[in-house]
C-alpha cells in the first residue's frame, strides 16, 4: 500500500505546476482576485467568516486560500510537498492568511491535534484514498461539537464511465470493488496532452453507502445529500461547457449524476 502512495505522490508532485499553468485552473485569475470554488459548495458552505476550517487534500490551496478571502481561517492539508510549497508561497505573495500542512491524511493526527468548525475536501480526492472507513474516521475526528463537514466531488456512478469511448455512453468501471486500480497515462484530466515522466496511479473506488456510512459510525449526522447531472470537469469526450463553468453531456439522454455534495453534523 505505501508503494501505491509513494507512486501516486510523486504524480502529483510533477504534476503541481502543470497544472497551476493550465488554463483550467486560472490561477492568473485567481491572483487577480477571482475565487476558485464553485457555486455548488459557496451556496451551500455558506457564511464561513470567523470559522476555522479544515481543507483536507487542498492541492496547491486556491480553495483554501479562496475560502481565507471569505473571512475564514483555513488550515490546509496535502501529501505532495510541491503542492504544500506552492500553497504557501501563493499565500505569502498574495497576502492571504493560512495554514498548509504536508501530511499524508491517514497521518494526520499526528501532526495535528485540534478540533474546526467545518472539515471541507472537494472533487477529484476519495478516489486517492485506499480505506474509506479511516477516512471517514480521521475526517470525523476533526469536526468540533456543532461543526459540519463538507464534501463535494465526483459522483460514484459517474467515475464508472469509459473516458476512451467517444460515441457512446459506456461503463467500464467497477461500482463494488475493494482493489486498487492501475493506470498508465502520460496525460492528465485538465489536458490529455500533457506529458507527464510519472505515468503510473493507483485509484480505489468507493461507493455512495461506503462514504456515507464512514461518517456515521464516526458520529456524524447527515443533513443533506445532493446529486447532480454535470460534472466539474470534462470526464468525457462528449462534455462542453456550460456558461456555470460546470460540464454536461451534449446528449441530454445521459442525465446520470455526475457531482455529489454531502454535509454531516456534529452534533453538540
Amino acid at each position: 500500500m505505501d508503494q501505491f502512495k509513494e507512486t501516486n505522490r510523486k504524480r502529483w508532485d510533477e504534476r503541481v505546476h502543470q497544472n497551476a499553468a493550465s488554463r483550467f485552473y486560472d490561477l492568473k485569475g485567481f491572483k487577480e482576485g477571482h475565487t476558485s470554488l464553485k457555486s455548488i459548495e459557496i451556496g451551500e458552505l455558506g457564511d464561513v467568516s470567523g470559522k476555522s476550517i479544515l481543507h483536507l487534500q487542498c492541492h496547491f490551496g486556491m480553495d483554501t486560500l479562496s475560502l481565507s478571502r471569505k473571512g475564514a481561517k483555513v488550515t490546509g492539508v496535502d501529501f505532495s510537498g510541491e503542492a504544500i510549497s506552492l500553497a504557501r508561497s501563493l499565500s505569502e505573495e498574495l497576502g492571504i492568511s493560512a495554514r498548509f500542512i504536508q501530511s499524508d491524511i491517514y497521518k494526520l493526527n499526528e501532526v495535528l491535534d485540534e478540533e474546526f468548525d467545518i472539515v471541507f475536501t472537494s472533487y477529484g480526492v476519495l478516489c486517492w484514498l485506499p480505506d474509506i472507513d479511516r477516512w471517514g474516521e480521521i475526517a470525523a475526528s476533526f469536526v468540533a461539537p456543532g461543526g459540519f463537514f463538507y464534501i463535494v466531488e465526483n459522483h460514484p456512478f459517474g467515475i464508472m464511465i469509459d473516458e476512451n469511448v467517444e460515441d457512446r455512453f459506456q461503463v467500464s468501471y467497477p461500482y463494488f470493488c475493494n482493489e486498487a486500480l492501475r493506470f498508465e497515462d502520460e496525460g492528465t484530466y485538465i489536458d490529455p496532452d500533457q506529458r507527464l515522466e510519472n505515468k503510473l496511479s493507483y485509484e480505489w473506488m468507493h461507493t455512495m453507502g461506503g462514504i456515507i456510512n464512514s461518517l456515521i459510525r464516526n458520529g456524524l449526522v447527515i443533513e443533506f445529500l445532493h446529486e447532480f447531472p454535470f460534472g466539474f470537469f470534462p470526464i468525457h469526450p462528449s462534455m462542453n461547457e456550460g456558461e456555470d463553468g460546470y460540464w454536461y453531456f451534449k446528449d441530454e439522454n445521459f442525465n446520470v449524476p455526475m457531482i455529489f455534495s454531502l454535509k454531516a453534523c456534529r452534533p453538540r
